[in-house]
Order: structure tokens, then C-alpha cells, then sequence
């Protein structure tokens, strides 16, 4: 049995942690409240423009363009967004074992890092980190999904890579956070055959012409998802951290009770020993 010294040292080590646990718990809080408006406030852009540009797709015929071609590299470029830090529970290893479950061989897959835990999981289990934005998770701006964009649009074009995909964390509410994969490019549109079966559906029309407006129209809708995709990652992880932080504190406050309970009964043992030891002595002497 733990002595009462080891108890009160071991009571006083968990009362230091539960002080740290609340604390990160508040500080995520209050990074929930505002990346979780903001997150809000960009999905019904991003789902609007993944929504168009399938439905534009749907509405027209057979097109050649690069964007929406498979390009002849077999490598998959992917775009993995995490975050910096841990003790944000599964959300982490959540979206490193969906890249794994992907389909993808890890050979055949170039990744674009957005967060540490991401790129150096993933690294340690063999695939190829070409670019890390990591920096660019702690407070995203769209100025960022374009630098983003840029690169992995480029490596496309120049026939490094075949497609595109993008894994992130989505952000339905505090405690409900769901990892997605996305295929960006090539663009494939999925309701061409239920289109072509209306027949009250109208071809769609380009002004001044297809390659012109899908060279502006791709890029913007690749920088939107990706967009998206950064600012709920963003809110997700403060949800998880939160909701781990909330959960260690009660299981430091369980604890600290049962070491309370544990250090008075043992006080009350070593005192009631010690009132045996004084009457055996005192009827010793008697």
C-alpha cells in the first residue's frame, strides 16, 4: 500500500496537470468559438462552387482541357491537411489512416503537408513529402490556398502528377468531426449521365470559349475547396482539442478524489496505529 507521502506527492503532480488541462481547454475554446465562425461562414462558398462546377461539367459536351484530363504520371498528388500540435485526441491519426485506406500505395503518392503531425507520420511510414505548408494551418488565409493551388496545379500541368486529391478534417459541429477525401483534378463529372437523361436540360455555352473560361474557373474552384478545406480542418482541430482537454480534466478530478479518498484512509489507519501503540504502552507500563 502507497504510503501517505506517495499519495500527497502523487495527488499534487495530477492537481499540476489538471491546472495545464483546463487551461488548454479554455484556450481552445476560445479558438473554436472564432474558427468555427469562420469556418461557417466560407462552407456555403466552397459546397456552392464544388455544387457549380459539377453542374456546369453535367450540362456540357465531351471537352479537351488539361484540368480535366488524367494526366500520364501515375503518381497521385495529395494534399493532407492536419495539425502543428497534438493532444487533439483521434484527429491526427484519424486523417493519416485515411490516406492509408485510400487505395493509394504509398509509392505512388505525392503529398502536400498542411500540419507536422500529418507530414511526419506519413513520412515514417514511406510516403514522399514534395512541399509542407505547415505554417500555413495556424491562422489560413485564402491568400494561402492560392499559394497552394499554384504549386500542386503546376506539378499537374507539368505531367508530375495525374491527379489530385485533397484530405482534410470536415466540421459539422463541436463534437462531430468527419475526415473527407476529395478529388479535385482530374475533374469528373458525376452527373453527366443523369443529365444527358433530361430531356428538358440545356447544353451549356461558353463565352469567348471553353479553354478560356475553365483556365479561370478550374483554378478558382481548386483554391475554394482548398480553402475550405484549411478553415474546417482549423475548427475540427480546436473541437478535438477541446473536447480531449474536457475529458482529461475529469479524468484528473476522478483521480485527485480517489487519491484524497486514499490519502485520508490512510491517515486515519496511521493515526488509529498510533493510538493503538500509545494504549499497549501505557498498559505496558501499567
Amino acid at each position: 500500500m502507497a504510503t501517505m507521502r506517495e499519495i500527497k506527492r502523487r495527488k499534487a503532480s495530477i492537481q499540476s496537470t489538471e491546472q495545464i488541462t483546463n487551461a488548454m481547454k479554455l484556450v481552445s475554446t476560445v479558438k473554436l468559438q472564432k474558427s468555427r465562425a469562420k469556418a461557417e461562414r466560407t462552407r456555403p462558398y466552397s459546397d456552392m462552387m464544388y455544387a457549380t462546377v459539377n453542374h456546369i461539367l453535367s450540362c456540357t459536351d465531351q471537352i479537351e482541357h488539361p484540368y480535366l484530363q488524367s494526366g500520364k504520371s501515375d503518381k497521385k498528388g495529395i494534399i493532407v491537411v492536419s495539425s502543428n500540435r497534438g493532444l487533439a485526441g483521434g484527429y491526427n491519426s484519424n486523417i493519416v489512416r485515411l490516406v492509408q485506406s485510400s487505395g493509394i500505395a504509398s509509392n505512388d503518392a505525392v503529398l502536400y503537408t498542411v500540419g507536422k503531425k500529418a507530414r511526419e507520420a506519413l513520412s515514417h511510414r514511406g510516403y514522399t513529402v514534395v512541399k509542407d505548408y505547415s505554417d500555413r494551418i495556424e491562422s489560413p488565409e485564402y491568400a494561402d490556398a492560392m499559394e497552394i493551388g499554384r504549386r500542386v496545379m503546376q506539378d499537374y500541368l507539368n505531367q508530375e502528377i495525374g491527379e489530385i486529391y485533397l484530405v482534410y478534417t470536415s466540421f459539422k459541429n463541436t463534437v462531430s468531426h468527419e475526415p473527407k477525401m476529395l478529388k479535385l483534378l482530374p475533374i469528373e463529372a458525376e452527373q453527366m449521365e443523369a443529365a444527358e437523361e433530361q430531356e428538358d436540360e440545356l447544353s451549356m455555352s461558353y463565352d469567348p470559349g471553353e479553354a478560356e473560361v475553365l483556365d479561370k474557373l478550374i483554378p478558382l474552384y481548386m483554391n475554394s475547396l482548398i480553402y475550405g478545406a484549411l478553415v474546417e480542418s482549423l475548427a475540427s482541430e480546436n473541437g478535438a482539442r477541446m473536447q480531449a482537454m474536457d475529458a482529461a480534466t475529469s479524468n484528473a478530478e476522478e483521480m485527485i478524489d480517489k487519491l484524497s479518498l486514499q490519502y485520508n484512509r490512510a491517515r486515519q489507519a496511521s493515526i488509529t496505529q498510533e493510538i493503538t501503540e500509545i494504549i499497549a504502552g501505557a498498559n505496558a507500563i501499567g
